[in-house]
């Protein structure tokens, strides 16, 4: 499937779903939380913009919406790049329509997780995917929002920006606290216009990112993390409640506090 391919299965039978109609655009969406989200929020009715930087992962993700019976488009792209991300937006508007809800869930953090031996070019990348691209994406997807009367922004950040340690490293925490307080200034400005801007702070989620760990944990730690589908529902609802009610913010921990 080429970047601007559709993929569209035949409609779901049965009751209108809570998304019908709108168009949900999707960082990160190849693996762990995006992938589940795009799959939520598609079985909800939304056309849900697939955007990563691997075509064929967010290939794979589009065949299992249509499989679903769900509709997806792919766009791979470097959303720490300004000029990528105004391309994505004006391309997402002739694709699938002006953009409802911006799910940023794209991130990463860095290799080094002592400060004193974090180079510029590692701090400088890992702002730049947990911090710049969202701020990019909200800027180019915001006139579109304010001009029809509203949308949602859905940001997942993460506990790091409340707890840093160095197991996260000292710019992946930084970066996650600003993207909360960036929320918070977008829901301070714009919300009487019917924007409503979400931060969502989970805990140690099972996802692939463990895996590049010195120490990748075991079955057992793995198994008592919260799971990427539990994170794509908080998404759901933050997306999908009535237009008069909004989740400012929200915190999602494992139930076993030794997995915070």
């Amino acid at each position: 499937m080429g970047t601007e391919d559709r993929k569209q299965a035949r409609p779901l039978k049965g009751t209108t779903r809570s998304l019908e109609g709108r168009t949900a655009l999707i960082t990160g969406a190849g693996t762990g939380i995006g992938r589940e989200t795009a799959l939520l929020l598609a079985e909800e009715g939304a056309t849900v913009v697939l955007v990563g930087r691997r075509r064929q992962v967010l290939d794979e993700v589009a065949a299992a919406v249509v499989e679903a019976g769900g509709t997806a488009v792919t766009r791979p792209a470097h959303i720490e790049d300004a000029e990528e991300v105004r391309d994505l937006v004006s391309w997402t508007r002739g694709a699938a329509g002006p953009v409802d809800i911006l799910v940023n869930n794209a991130g990463g953090a860095g290799r080094v997780g002592d400060v004193r031996w974090t180079g510029e070019d590692e701090w400088n990348a890992v702002m730049g995917v947990n911090l710049t691209a969202v701020y990019l994406l909200t800027q180019a997807v915001l006139p579109d929002m304010l001009e029809r009367g509203g949308g949602s922004i859905v940001t997942i950040s993460s506990m790091a920006a409340l707890r840093p340690t160095l197991l996260g490293g000292a710019p992946y925490g930084a970066a996650k606290a600003g993207v909360r307080n960036f929320m918070a200034y977008l829901r301070n400005s714009y919300r009487d216009e019917g924007v409503r801007a979400t931060c969502i702070l989970p805990g140690a989620v099972d996802t692939p990112a463990h895996d590049t760990r010195a120490v990748p944990p075991g079955p057992e730690q793995r198994a008592a993390m919260v799971r990427p589908e539990d994170v794509a529902r908080a998404v759901l609802l933050c997306a999908s409640l009535p237009e008069r009610t909004l989740i400012e913010e929200l915190v999602i921990a494992p139930t076993v506090q030794g997995q915070r």
